[in-house]
């Protein structure tokens, strides 16, 4: 069991890391080089950016983190007192909900509504302004919150 859970708290440390490098990217250059183009071009580029990310590797990395903080959550309550269980229940949290939960509460609701509309409408040009703000801040927390995970996940290794 122990070999079990250490090797789950590996591959969410990995998944949080890759998550979060998606995300930093999406925070630092990604969404400001698509707020730098015609309202229309955005949206479009932004519309089959949301379809293409809906991949299997990119679900299995995004989900597989998810369950495996399911999973380590509960195992961690009932290691309760070791060295490395805080860390990983800390981790846990922070991806679950800080990552997760953003993602399918604020993000894909943004996403779904820009998928809504057509690039080169008055409607569209209007949620594009909108979009970028509030998408590209529920982002920042995605990826501050998969960081801290990641950060969280190593410490819990370094402790096992």
């Amino acid at each position: 069991m122990g070999n079990l859970l250490f090797g789950l708290t590996y591959a969410s440390a990995l998944g949080s890391g890759l998550i979060a490098g998606l995300f930093f990217a999406f925070s630092t250059f990604v969404m400001s080089a698509l707020a730098r183009l015609p309202a229309e071009q955005g949206i479009a580029a932004m519309q089959s950016i949301n379809v293409t990310v809906l991949n299997p590797l990119f679900s299995l990395v995004f989900m597989g983190t998810a369950l495996a903080c399911v999973i380590l959550g509960i195992a961690s309550l009932t290691k309760w007192g070791t060295a490395s269980a805080a860390y990983v229940l800390a981790g846990c949290i922070l991806y679950f909900v800080g990552s997760f939960l953003v993602t399918v509460v604020f993000n894909v609701p943004l996403n779904d509504a820009l998928a809504a509309v057509a690039p080169g409408s008055s409607e569209g040009a209007q949620l594009w302004n909108l979009y970028l703000s509030k998408w590209v801040a529920w982002n920042h927390v995605r990826t501050i919150s998969s960081l801290a995970a990641l950060a969280s996940f190593i410490l819990a290794i370094r402790k096992w």
